[in-house]
């Protein structure tokens, strides 16, 4: 997509601070990190949702973050990582481009996910777990 800012980034048409790229994905720092090494794994291809990304491309995007995550904690600033993937608007997504987030967590950092947790009602767990297995497709 020739408007997508990660694809310029990608492409090495917009600086970044890269971290890792192979043929598949492209890792560079987030420029308004929440900790600092907060790094962006993102599909050398444009897809806007996870849904297209091609699995090959996704299981990579993934164990990059992951191995990312574990440098992180490496260098004795971070206890932990969290992996984090919006996919939508509604779920936060600001790029929309696909991309993992990997941030480095530590205790004292004061960063808190604020999720709610709701509480099914009688039998609505089984219905809503039948609801999404009629509609899951696995290739």
């Amino acid at each position: 997509m020739s408007d997508c800012i990660f694809c310029k980034i990608a492409k090495g048409e917009i600086p970044s601070v890269k971290i890792y790229e192979d043929e598949l994905v492209y890792a560079f720092l987030d420029l308004g990190p929440i900790n600092f090494g907060h790094t962006l794994v993102i599909p050398k291809e444009h897809h806007e949702s996870s849904s297209t990304i091609p699995e090959a491309t996704a299981g990579r995007m993934f164990h990059v973050g992951s191995r990312i995550g574990i440098a992180l904690k490496r260098l004795d600033a971070y206890d932990a990582f969290n992996l984090h993937l919006a996919d939508g608007a509604a779920a936060g997504q600001v790029v929309m481009h696909a991309h993992l987030h990997v941030i480095p967590r530590g205790v004292e950092d004061t960063f808190r996910w604020n999720w709610r947790q709701l509480k099914y009602a009688e039998n609505q767990m089984a219905e809503m777990a039948k609801s999404i297995q009629e509609k899951l497709k696995l290739d």
